[in-house]
């Protein structure tokens, strides 16, 4: 494919799908205070509980028969950042670093919404970022370079690494 086409390309889809900016004023509720029992509470976390960031990385890793040495290759990050990422539940990757890993794992839209809700991001219409890495989604291209490409061919920043 052509890359001038290419960007070309990406930078009409970034023009159409943008959402416009809305700015609104809201009002503080006010309400009482609610009162729940712990028993309640501790209930509710644990029907309600999805499964962690690590357990859906991995398991969409297991599913890929890749190596994990292969995934963060293909992502441009380090081994070090990774196994920080296996070993500790407690650390939180950036989006662009979980990006870069759901474009290595090749994640379709669906996927990939899945793998950065379980951090507590999402790909927003209204960021040229997220469109970026939207237009690459629906294209099926992974290419890490190319969608790098993409991002600094509007002034920002890459996911991993430098062009």
């Amino acid at each position: 494919m052509n890359s001038d086409y290419l960007m070309h390309e990406l930078k009409e889809y970034v023009l159409k799908h943008q959402l416009k900016t809305v700015v609104f004023e809201s009002s503080l509720l006010r309400s009482a205070p609610i009162q729940t029992e712990e028993k309640e509470l501790l209930n509710f976390i644990e029907t309600e509980r999805k499964p962690s960031l690590q357990q859906i990385l991995f398991s969409f890793i297991d599913q890929t028969g890749k190596t994990d040495a292969e995934i963060y290759t293909r992502a441009g990050i380090d081994r070090k950042l990774f196994s920080k990422i296996r070993t500790n539940s407690a650390y939180h990757p950036s989006k662009r670093t979980l990006l870069a890993l759901g474009m290595a794992l090749q994640l379709n839209k669906s996927d990939m919404d899945v793998l950065l809700q379980a951090a507590g991001y999402s790909l927003s219409k209204s960021e040229t970022s997220d469109l970026i890495i939207q237009f690459f989604l629906e294209k099926n291209i992974y290419d890490i370079d190319l969608v790098n490409q993409g991002l600094y061919s509007m002034n920002l920043k890459p996911l991993t690494g430098i062009l």
